[in-house]
């Protein structure tokens, strides 16, 4: 069902109102700063020593004792010795949107202290703090220039306090240990504990490039949990404010419905949030590692998604240049949006951003899941800023895998669908750590945990548990773990997932304890989705369904069919008030989902239709690649015929040539095209005289809106070779131009062996002990194309696999010639002598050398063309 237009992100009101004067103090060195409901946080000064503390209170309970605070920069130390120099107050009161998350529509209401102290040496330092209904914040705030060295904050906790604690690594996958407060180590954020009858869950929020993420660290029989900063040094050119330290504070319902991470986030930094689409995303790589590389299986998740009304197909790790093009038209002619995996360091330099992601934006995919940044170091959070505001740009949806955690990113840039930073479903963790995440981790921001693994994986949780996680665990794209064809063996299953949407109107936690269960009902337009996930012994799960309106409701509840461990879920169906509550028996492990719509006589289902994008027909001439140098023209043509049973509107049939081409002819418009008609176009294209060289799609595409639906896309493409100069004399391979290049592992490398990460990270060219100065680094497979233009009459090469080879290898090398094998060296295995080749290249066009896997399936296949060269007139 189409989603009503979301309001723009620049109407987001912020009141900032002057506050009356604080009531008087029992001392000058006191502050308190009292929420909007029950919280309340301490500030204190001793004066013996001029150190700050930060206290916090929940009902008049204590839940953070006393704990210190302050920074140490190179210029001065403004942990102690501070004295007092002024109080301002005022209330924070916003309203904003979102694109995801646990309500679209926010807002939020804070209390704010802004108390400002002097070092010894007449430094200033301001301490800000917030507190709102659902936790207490503070953030330092210094004039500049400034390089930061540390900070003393710290939170105090009872040593005998249960806690949840995530053992730190940069990218937050370790699974998550039920400890105390006494645990020593080093702690990743959130960090949850339960205080008495309060929960307490420690995070940050605001942190980019200006500073670095941080971390807990607790030692032995010390009171506190002090935050450790991931940079030694931290340079602000300018006036510092620091990331918020925040506490999100109240029963386990506070925890899974707190949105203070987002609250205390700035703002979007920009308002056009129309191209921004959540969904669902099928994807390959966990249930078939390989699959990312094979286009025909890769067309088959999409065929998947546009039948089961999916909105994305994720191609992960392993994809082509060579093909993703293509499979993006297959998809988009079918409803299905792709969206491409990246290893961080393949953006890592504004270069790179510049070239890639424009490339990304042009062959059509709506989005990228960028992996592995496993840093929270300030070059890292840098990073993260440069590459959103370029994705921002080029209206790219963004996914973070291997990342940190959320710190309101998804409030600033709004086009950040999910970030990973959980041991998810690819780590196949224990079914005992999947309450705890919905009560940690994913109340910062969403998860991108892959959930539904229904026969990949170690099969712990039961299905309907696995059918309860997108419900439970909140993320714009929601990645699916599982092949088509397990989903297709649990129809059952499949039919509730396929009405699942991915945001959500509003979040309700109904019951939950971290430890052993998570009840959650989220709403969007007028349906409820319920999920709920058990952890450990079988039990009754029960979910108050006094969160819907009155009447009666039509609750349709997914459970795990008693007489199967592994088979399909049933499906039962009840009618209910609001002032009943649902009850499931659920197994070890187990969980079950439901739908709720308020019912009316007749209705058996609260089921919506799921969109089908009609079958089209779209040819293009000329058919065959076509040579056409710079400054020259081309004719094309297209024609669109809609062949299903459908009425398509708005149709538009144009071309869109790179940037700097000219066209000739007008776009083709129809207003109303029914099954069997057609519409054609013809257009003259000229090559600009500063066009790349290589080949170049030309593409043609036919646009047109369906009732209910999104404006599809049908594209197909008259493939143009923009040829370079002709090579003359006796050049090095590496010293001209590819005009395509793949390869298994990071990027062919010229006069180096393959790197496997960045470009220009190899070592000397080695085979057999001898150094070789010239050639091309690669790791299999791989493939490259140099245009000879028939100038070229001899290839030489000496081959093998390169010295670093440390584990036995096996690759086969081949030359092609206008895609006319040449040579093959047959299967090479291990290391040894470089094998010298010599090819007749004469008449060739284009030259292409080619590494194939010798078959075993090992990594690190390193395949050098060493001394590759030509003799040419």
């Amino acid at each position: 069902m189409p989603r009503p237009p979301r309001p723009a992100l620049g109407a987001a009101i912020a009141l900032a109102l002057l506050a009356p004067a604080p009531p008087a103090q029992a001392a000058p060195d006191r502050w308190v700063v009292d929420g909007p409901s029950s919280l309340s946080a301490q500030v204190a000064l001793d004066p013996a020593d001029g150190t700050v503390t930060v206290a916090a209170t929940r009902d008049g309970r204590q839940v953070l004792a006393p704990a210190p605070v302050g920074l140490r920069t190179t210029q001065a130390d403004l942990t102690r010795g501070l004295r007092p120099i002024g109080r301002r107050d005022r209330v924070v009161t916003e309203r904003y949107a979102m694109t995801t998350g646990k309500r679209l529509q926010r807002s939020s209401r804070m209390t704010e202290s802004t108390l400002s102290f002097q070092g010894e040496h007449g430094e200033r330092l301001d301490l800000v703090v917030r507190v709102a209904t659902d936790g207490v914040a503070y953030r330092y705030s210094t004039p500049g220039p400034v390089t930061v060295t540390g900070e003393a904050s710290a939170f105090a906790l009872p040593p005998d306090a249960p806690a949840w604690l995530l053992p730190y690594n940069a990218w937050y996958e370790a699974n998550r240990v039920r400890t105390t407060a006494a645990a020593t180590g080093e702690f990743g954020y959130p960090s949850l504990f339960r205080v008495g009858q309060d929960h307490v869950l420690l995070t940050e929020s605001d942190v980019d490039g200006r500073y670095s993420g941080s971390r807990l660290r607790h030692t032995e029989g010390s009171p506190l949990h002090e935050v450790v900063l991931a940079d030694q040094r931290i340079t602000s050119p300018g006036p510092l404010r620091t990331p918020w330290r925040t506490a999100i504070i109240g029963d386990p319902a506070t925890l899974g419905e707190s949105t203070l991470v987002d609250d205390l986030a700035p703002p979007a930094k920009f308002t056009d949030t129309s191209w921004i689409a959540p969904g669902k995303v099928a994807w390959s790589w966990l249930s078939e590692h390989s699959s990312p590389g094979d286009f025909e299986r890769q067309k088959q998740y999409v065929d998947f998604a546009a039948r089961n009304g999916w909105q994305y197909t994720l191609v992960d790790e392993g994809w082509s240049a060579q093909w993703v093009p293509e499979l993006i038209r297959y998809a988009r002619a079918r409803g299905v949006q792709v969206l491409l995996w990246f290893r961080w360091t393949d953006l890592d330099t504004p270069e790179e951003r510049d070239s890639v992601l424009p490339q990304v934006k042009q062959w059509g995919a709506r989005g990228v899941k960028l992996d592995f940044m496993e840093s929270d170091s300030q070059a890292r959070y840098q990073w993260y800023d440069a590459v959103l505001a370029k994705t921002a740009e080029l209206r790219l949806m963004v996914n973070f895998h291997g990342s940190t955690i959320p710190h309101g990113l998804a409030r600033t840039w709004p086009h950040v669908m999910t970030m990973e930073a959980v041991r998810g479903a690819e780590n196949y963790p224990p079914a005992a750590n999947n309450p705890v995440q919905f009560f940690t981790r994913n109340v910062a921001g969403s998860m991108d945990y892959t959930p539904v693994s229904l026969e990949v994986g170690n099969r712990e949780a039961s299905i309907a548990h696995e059918v309860a996680l997108p419900v439970v665990y909140e993320s714009g794209w929601t990645h699916f773990a599982d092949k088509p064809e397990a989903y297709q063996r649990h129809p059952r299953a499949l039919r509730y997932l396929n009405q699942l949407p991915t945001t959500w109107d509003r979040t309700e936690v109904l019951t939950g304890d971290p430890d052993t269960h998570a009840v959650v009902a989220r709403r969007d337009a007028d349906r409820w989705f319920i999920g709920g996930i058990s952890a450990g012994e079988a039990r009754t799960l029960r979910a108050p369904l006094n969160f819907l309106d009155g009447g009666r409701w039509l609750v349709e509840v997914i459970r795990d069919d008693p007489a199967h461990t592994r088979g399909d879920v049933q499906r039962d169906t009840h009618l209910l008030h609001p002032w009943q509550t649902l009850t499931v028996d659920v197994r070890a492990n187990g969980g079950f989902a439901a739908i709720a719509c308020r019912y009316h006589p007749g209705l058996h289902t609260c089921d919506q239709p799921i969109p089908q994008v009609p079958t089209t027909s779209l040819t293009v001439t000329p058919q065959q690649v076509v040579d056409a140098p710079k400054g020259t023209t081309v004719e094309i043509t297209g024609e669109f015929t809609l062949t299903g049973d459908a009425r398509a509107t708005n149709v538009v049939l144009t071309t869109t040539p790179p940037q700097g081409w000219q066209v000739d002819g007008p776009p083709v418009r129809r207003h109303l095209l029914r099954q069997g008609e057609n519409i054609s176009g013809k257009w003259t294209v000229r090559v600009a005289e500063h066009s790349p060289t290589g080949n170049i799609d030309l593409p043609v595409h036919a646009e047109f809106d369906l009732p209910g639906q999104d404006r599809v896309h049908v594209e197909q493409a008259v493939r143009v070779f923009v040829p370079p100069p002709a090579p003359t004399g006796t050049p090095y391979l590496s010293d001209l131009p590819f005009t395509n290049e793949t390869n298994g592992w990071g990027p062919i490398e010229r006069d180096l062996s393959n790197g496997e990460t960045n470009r220009g990270d190899g070592n000397p060219l080695t085979i057999g002990a001898v150094v070789y100065p010239k050639g091309i680094g690669t790791h299999a497979p791989s493939e490259l194309s140099v245009y000879l233009g028939g100038q070229c009459t001899t290839f030489t090469a000496a081959i093998g696999l390169d010295d670093e080879t440390t584990s036995p290898g096996s690759v086969s090398f081949q030359v092609l010639g206008d895609d006319r094998p040449l040579h093959d060296s047959g299967v090479l295995r291990g290391r040894g002598p470089a094998r010298p080749i010599q090819v007749d290249t004469t008449g060739v066009r284009l030259l292409t050398l080619r590494v194939t896997d010798g078959g075993d399936g090992r990594n690190f296949d390193h395949a050098d063309w060493a001394d590759a060269r030509l003799s040419c007139t």
